[in-house]
């Protein structure tokens, strides 16, 4: 099998496929030595343009992963040369979308928390005085906890 390829049967599958091309080759080889010159001519040219056709079949195909590996981290991640500005750019969006998706969410979630605060001192200033909480002790401790702010309001 050629060295390029990679092999993805099963091993005993594979070592009779390897055996029967050898057999057959023998085979081939042998009976080649009987044949005409003409024939013999013909077919080495056909042999030597299948092997550059497969030569430039491989040099066309895409790199395996185990080429990949055999060619170092290095040149795999940069593939050789340097890559064009909007790859980089590229790169970084998913990063710009995630900080930009966090951002939104803490903001949305502090709006939130503003709305629940709005919420809960608007049902407690809409609701009326009791009159027992003009003579709670802590009600008139409340009231007398900022004399200046109580001084200009009796002024104006």
């Amino acid at each position: 099998m050629n060295k390029h390829t990679t092999s993805t049967l099963d091993p005993a599958v594979d070592a009779r496929v390897s055996a029967y091309g050898k057999r057959l080759a023998a085979g081939l080889s042998q009976a080649s030595d009987e044949l005409p010159a003409d024939i013999t001519e013909r077919l080495r040219f056909a042999r030597e343009q299948a092997l550059r056709k497969a030569k430039e079949a491989r040099a066309a195909e895409p790199v395996t992963a185990e080429q990949t590996l055999r060619m170092g981290s290095t040149l795999a991640l940069q593939g050789g040369d340097r890559p064009a500005r909007w790859f980089k750019l590229a790169s970084l969006t998913p990063l710009l979308l995630l900080l930009a998706g966090l951002l939104l969410i803490q903001h949305s979630q502090w709006y939130q928390q503003i709305l629940a605060a709005a919420e809960v001192d608007t049902a407690m200033l809409a609701k009326p005085l009791p009159p027992a909480a003009y003579s709670d002790p802590g009600f008139k401790e409340y009231l007398d906890e900022n004399p200046d702010e109580q001084q200009e309001r009796h002024e104006e």
